[in-house]
């Protein structure tokens, strides 16, 4: 039994190990959010058997799970390099697929088409709004900036407030408001499903999102000119791994400590 025991225990420092290791390894990538691992014990025993008799067996993993506390904020100086001081995420939609991404990596940037989007063809999501900036739906719509203003002028800059309006200017001095940047909550965040490039998709666990105004209730204020970093903690990881190590190697000393314990046994019944 001891060898079972052990070999649990062997499987699951490993998955301990792969988990820090991939913290580490995302350390530097923006909106990255750190995951750690929880396990409990194993015990043998049935409704009927004396509690003072019942053995422990091992352990297993129970969850591995995410971890959404705020990043550092880094200034970098670009209108379209956004960051939600708070809670929230980004909602994004794929211009091929279709499909819906949340994610806390506001590097987005424009395209040739004037849509804002990630870099991966994924498109930020806007409330449409009226010229003052005012919200008119709370249908979400791609945040596209025109080329050019009703009078032909040609676009000149952009600027995102802390409140979510995205002003687009022109070479004639007008500046036309084009949305407002939408902020995703979700009821248990830790539901949300990886799927790499720090975005996460809604599950059922996750409960569906709720969309608001940055800077409004719930919802975190945004940011421009600022991404916000990954949440690792390089030296808490460091401690981590040197646990989970030591954790391995303990248990691997188990398993010859019982292969000895057997081998005695052999040679004495022989």
């Amino acid at each position: 039994m001891s060898f079972y025991t052990s070999l649990n225990g062997l499987k699951n420092a490993q998955t301990d190990l792969n988990v820090i290791s991939h913290n580490i390894a995302n350390s530097e990538t923006t909106g990255f959010k750190k995951s750690h691992t929880q396990f409990a014990d194993i015990v043998a025993g049935g409704a009927l058997a004396n509690p003072k008799l019942i053995q422990g067996i091992g352990s297993r993993l129970e969850a591995i799970s995410q971890n959404f506390s705020q990043g550092a904020l880094q200034q970098t100086g670009s209108a379209l390099d956004l960051a939600i001081s708070g809670d929230g995420f980004f909602n994004t939609v794929s211009a091929t697929s279709g499909q819906t991404f949340y994610t806390r990596n506001g590097a987005f940037a424009l395209d040739g088409n004037g849509n804002v989007q990630d870099g991966s063809n994924n498109i930020l999501q806007v409330f449409p709004t009226d010229a003052t900036g005012a919200i008119t739906s709370t249908t979400l719509s791609n945040c596209t900036i025109p080329a050019t203003d009703v009078a032909g002028a040609q676009f000149a800059g952009l600027t995102v407030a802390d409140d979510g309006k995205v002003t687009a200017s022109y070479d004639d001095g007008t500046n036309i408001v084009v949305g407002c940047v939408a902020v995703a909550s979700f009821l248990s965040p830790n539901g949300l499903r990886q799927l790499g490039s720090s975005n996460w998709a809604a599950t059922g666990i996750s409960g569906a999102a709720s969309y608001g105004q940055p800077n409004t209730g719930k919802f975190g204020a945004l940011m421009s000119g600022t991404l916000e970093r990954s949440n690792v903690d390089i030296a808490e990881e460091l401690v981590g791994l040197i646990t989970a190590q030591r954790n391995f190697q303990a248990n691997a000393k188990a398993i010859d400590t019982a292969s000895q314990i057997s081998q005695t046994v052999i040679n004495l019944r022989t």
